[in-house]
């Protein structure tokens, strides 16, 4: 994966040109009292809206107790810690900067992430092991200041017959983190998401 300067993730003028054509992402089919949803297709695109799904909810809040009970309900036995990962490192990162416990509700403390981008490294095993990665858009408002910046994130995930989950082994390469739509973006690989209706 591409290594690029930090200054890379911060906002800044973005490019017209693409790393090739939008990827369509399948919206999962709801499926009741799962808060993120199995609804996904065994396809590539599916393990990528897996992904998305799994990480725009785990972010939302900025906690990382939270990122840690999704990662955990999403893993298989013998897949990567959580605590390796480079969301749930920078949401503790931002925690500890901003005097915040996690696991501790904070009035006025808002945190999204929207992803909008995203890259099919490779796939093997007829499609039922793939490696994929989102970019989006991180943003923390906390006391009237707000921050935003871009962040990658690659999974190695398993289709286990039924669900995508993230797969036993090795870690995935960290994900390149630049500002989606940004030329680095693009040196990435990153491709812009369309989402398709539920599948």
């Amino acid at each position: 994966m591409l290594t690029l300067p930090p200054e890379a993730a911060l906002p800044h003028e973005l490019t017209t040109t693409t790393a090739g054509p939008p990827i369509a992402v399948p919206r999962p089919a709801p499926i009741a009292n799962r808060v993120i949803s199995d609804g996904f297709p065994a396809t590539t695109e599916g393990a990528l809206g897996w992904l998305t799904n799994l990480n725009e909810t785990a972010l939302r809040g900025g906690d990382p107790a939270t990122y840690l009970r999704a990662y955990g309900e999403s893993a298989l036995p013998h897949a990567p810690a959580p605590q390796g990962s480079g969301l749930y490192a920078l949401l503790n990162s931002f925690r500890e900067r901003a005097g915040i416990r996690s696991g501790e509700l904070k009035p006025g403390l808002t945190v999204t992430y929207e992803v909008t981008q995203g890259l099919i490294k490779g796939t093997a095993d007829d499609g039922r092991f793939t490696v994929v990665c989102t970019l989006g858009q991180l943003s923390f408002d906390y006391q009237g200041q707000a921050t935003s910046m871009g962040i990658g994130d690659c999974q190695a995930l398993r289709w286990t017959g039924t669900v995508w989950r993230i797969a036993p082994g090795a870690r995935a390469a960290y994900a390149a983190s630049a500002w989606p739509g940004s030329s680095e973006s693009v040196a990435a690989g990153y491709r812009p998401l369309t989402r398709d209706g539920a599948r």
